[in-house]
């Protein structure tokens, strides 16, 4: 809902997008995605599946966002922010900042990256497929493996 919130014109496909370059910028910089979800490889770019199986499963059964023509979300009350951490935070005001104002086009390209080209249609993308796209891949892989080393 946070990022709903917080885009003009929020819909599946955005807040997709959006999500995976705030998980990516977040695992970049502290080790982690956000919410833990995991990106499907779908077709128009990486989804997060269990964002999205909330979201089109709603069927008026939430009392936090309401799915108006098959897509476009609407807020029915203001998001929570209790659960996320002042990173989380940043990195998602980040990528609404950086990538909210982009068209759905422009999106999904910018999403077909190496992670999502490695990834068969409609299966989990590979976490390491992710970090191999980000700057710091070797170390990251390293800690992700084995966090709390000797």
């Amino acid at each position: 809902m946070y990022i709903v919130q917080n885009l003009k014109r929020a819909n599946i496909h955005r807040i997709s997008k959006i999500m995976y370059f705030a998980d990516k910028a977040h695992l970049e910089k502290y080790g982690r995605f956000i919410c833990g979800d995991s990106y499907l490889a779908k077709k128009y770019g990486p989804v997060p599946r269990e964002t999205c199986d909330i979201l089109n499963n709603n069927h008026g059964k939430n009392k936090a966002f309401l799915i108006k023509k098959k897509f476009w979300v609407k807020p029915l009350r203001a998001a929570s922010t209790d659960y996320f951490s002042e990173s989380d935070l940043e990195c998602l005001d980040k990528s609404i900042k950086q990538y909210g104002h982009l068209s759905s086009h422009q999106l999904t390209n910018l999403s077909h990256d190496f992670a999502w080209q490695a990834a068969h249609g409609n299966d989990l993308i590979d976490i390491e497929k992710i970090v191999a796209t980000l700057a710091n891949a070797d170390s990251l892989v390293d800690y992700l493996r084995d966090p709390c080393p000797e």
